[in-house]
């Protein structure tokens, strides 16, 4: 790889090695960011947790939970990442009855000197992972499909919307 190539990415140094980036002249800033998934399901574990009546619990509750911790742990799971104290985490739950599907959107938001996109991401794939291992017993084929950024305000880098 070339020096040119190298250098396009912030997290690696001139020898490609790769490092955390130093943001300590950047100056805090609102940023936001929200993230999407989607989680398709058997009609039975659908049904399952719409009724409440799965036999670890309410899903969508303790799933909400999960997404709230990762993201104030996001640092701890990815290694380049910063601690970033965050604002707000929100995370909800749409029901799609005809794809026996629940869409995950999650927004997080920051007065600091880096983006919460990641956050963002990491609530809704952990929000989706607990649906699964909640539901595991009664449906092995669930999907987690579509984690996307669906956009992101503030920062060096501007705005972010996702068409």
């Amino acid at each position: 790889m070339n020096d040119k190539k190298q250098n396009d990415f912030s997290h690696l140094d001139k020898k490609g090695i790769p490092n955390m980036v130093d943001i300590s002249s950047k100056i805090n800033t609102k940023r936001e960011a929200v993230a999407s998934c989607i989680v398709k399901l058997s009609d039975q574990a659908y049904k399952k947790i719409q009724d409440n009546n799965i036999s670890k619990g309410n899903v969508i509750n303790v799933s909400k939970l999960a997404a709230i911790s990762a993201s104030k742990k996001t640092y701890d799971l990815i290694p380049l990442c910063h601690q970033i104290p965050l604002n707000k985490v929100d995370v909800n739950y749409y029901f799609d009855d005809k794809n026996c599907s629940i869409i995950i959107s999650s927004y997080v938001s920051t007065d600091w000197k880096t983006g919460v996109e990641m956050e963002a991401l990491v609530a809704v794939s952990i929000a989706a992972l607990t649906i699964y291992d909640m539901c595991k017993s009664i449906d092995k084929s669930i999907e987690i499909t579509e984690i996307v950024l669906k956009n992101k305000k503030g920062g060096k880098s501007g705005d972010f919307e996702r068409l």
